[in-house]
């Protein structure tokens, strides 16, 4: 049965059975994509993003960018608090850029433009409003 405390459950569709304890190691389960520079389309994207949990209130995600990939600046209609796991980028939030590295966070309100470029290899942990 899927547990609503669990990793990889899914609470609009029930597709995974997890237990409600499960653990991951984030730098383990990271996987990078080979594509080079600017992530410019939706299917470059998806390559370096996996949903870990989706909730009606949140969704979790874990995003690997290899070094000098980029998700290009762009608003998007949902908030994000990104964790940096590991590595180091830059991070673009509205007009302000900053450069975080492992253990620090950035948030990202809904529908400012935001965007990464990674400066090492890069395993964040997205913490997405609903969407």
């Amino acid at each position: 049965m899927n547990e609503p405390g669990s990793l990889d459950y899914n609470a609009q569709n029930h597709k995974k059975k997890v237990k409600t304890m499960e653990t991951r190691n984030l730098k383990a389960i990271a996987a990078f994509s080979q594509d080079k520079g600017v992530l410019d389309t939706m299917e470059k994207r998806k390559r370096v993003k996996k949903d870990l949990l989706k909730t009606k209130n949140y969704t979790l995600a874990l995003i690997s960018l290899n070094v000098d990939q980029e998700i290009p600046v762009r608003p998007e209609p949902y908030d994000v608090c990104f964790y940096v796991v590991d590595g180091a980028g830059a991070f673009t939030v509205g007009d302000e850029q900053v450069e975080l590295s492992s253990g620090e966070l950035v948030y990202a309100p809904a529908n400012v433009p935001r965007g990464i470029k990674s400066k090492e290899p890069l395993i964040l942990l997205g913490i997405q409003g609903p969407h």
